[in-house]
């Protein structure tokens, strides 16, 4: 069962906020934190040296700040999955946030269990859109949003596309629309080759600003 632990870090300047984490956390028989940063660099630092699967992170910290240092991860060679935890709810904070690779976004004041089920989604590789978010995004003036590299998508590869920005994995791609997960593996490549984006998060965000979720 330890291969299937999920290594958590936690990046918070205020240690009552990690302290609370950590423990509600700790009593998840699947879920352990492996260690704990102050600020965006000294997250940095951790995740390369701890290697974990998510970090738990907060934007707003002195220094280096949660986007800068989210930025700062994906450049690792084993990037972490980053849900931002955060009491900022703006639109100026959250677009940056995801569009800098955050998987996932979600409020300090969420439900203990829903924070543990989000940290089990991010890593089994979902994105995690909150109505919310979501509203904030579609609100966003973006001029140069790539709504004509939209029309290089093939059918199969919108479909796979909606499913993305539904938050389905791969497999659950793959079951639904009966194909193997290496051919899923390839349209989504496609699909970010075609509208020139980083990684799935960005092709979530492309599809819930152009229209392509229920």
């Amino acid at each position: 069962m330890a291969d299937k632990t999920i290594h958590v870090l936690l990046v918070d300047d205020h240690q009552v906020v990690r302290r609370g984490l950590r423990t509600f956390l700790e009593v998840q028989e699947d879920i352990e934190v492996v260690g704990e940063a102050a600020d965006g660099a000294e997250g940095v630092a951790r995740a390369e040296e701890l290697k974990p699967d998510v970090v738990l992170m907060d934007v707003k910290m002195p220094g280096t700040d949660g986007i800068d240092a989210l930025r700062k991860m994906r450049e690792l060679a084993n990037p972490a999955k980053v849900l931002i935890v955060t009491s900022f709810t703006e639109q100026r904070t959250v677009v940056p946030a995801l569009r800098a690779g955050a998987s996932g976004y979600v409020y300090k004041d969420i439900d203990p269990e829903a924070l543990a089920g989000a940290i089990r989604s991010v890593h089994a590789g979902h994105v995690l859109l909150q109505p919310e978010v979501a509203g904030a995004l579609l609100s966003e003036d973006d001029p140069g949003s790539g709504t004509g590299r939209g029309s290089t998508l093939t059918e199969r590869e919108r479909e796979v596309l909606g499913l993305i920005a539904d938050g389905r994995s791969n497999r659950e791609i793959a079951r639904a629309l009966v194909l193997s997960e290496k051919t899923v593996k390839t349209h989504v490549s496609n699909i970010l080759m075609k509208l020139d984006l980083a990684d799935r998060t960005q092709a979530a965000l492309w599809a819930v600003r152009h229209g392509l979720t229920d």
